[in-house]
């Protein structure tokens, strides 16, 4: 890891980065005790990671990744984002957006708005998407 992007996550963390991690854990718990829940409940996991040590990582279509079309990238995919937009999603990237809003106030915290907002695109839809490390990343490039 970069040395920039190691200290941009610590002072993530420092600057609010907590809350939202917790909150995605939250969601993924609460995900995990419900049967209809349960296909959610890693996702809100991995994303978890990602909200609490966002810099150096990006958000990709997983189709990309993986060269091929799967369940979660296609039609059931869709159906999945729905389902998830009304349970979870949507509060999450209430939580993000506000916290962007609050990052925006100040010049040094503009790269933190930004990751929120990020974050807020992918807590609406994170059906058929992955993290994937930054400099591993052949599409972003």
């Amino acid at each position: 890891m970069e040395p920039v992007n190691f200290i941009m996550n610590v002072l993530w963390l420092v600057l609010g980065g907590v809350v939202m991690g917790i909150g995605w854990c939250l969601a993924g718990l609460i995900m995990a005790l419900t049967i209809i829940g349960l296909p959610w409940a890693r996702s809100c996991f991995v994303i978890a990671r990602l909200a609490f040590w966002p810099f150096g990582k990006v958000i990709v279509d997983r189709q990309f990744v993986q060269g091929y079309h799967d369940a979660g990238t296609g039609p059931l995919g869709f159906l999945g984002n729905v389902i998830w937009f009304v349970f979870a999603g949507w509060w999450l990237a209430v939580g993000h957006i506000m916290s962007a809003v609050a990052n925006f106030v100040s010049i040094i915290g503009i790269p933190f708005g930004i990751q929120h907002l990020k974050l807020a695109l992918l807590s609406l839809a994170p059906v058929g998407k992955t993290v994937v490390d930054k400099p591993d990343c052949r599409i972003c490039q």
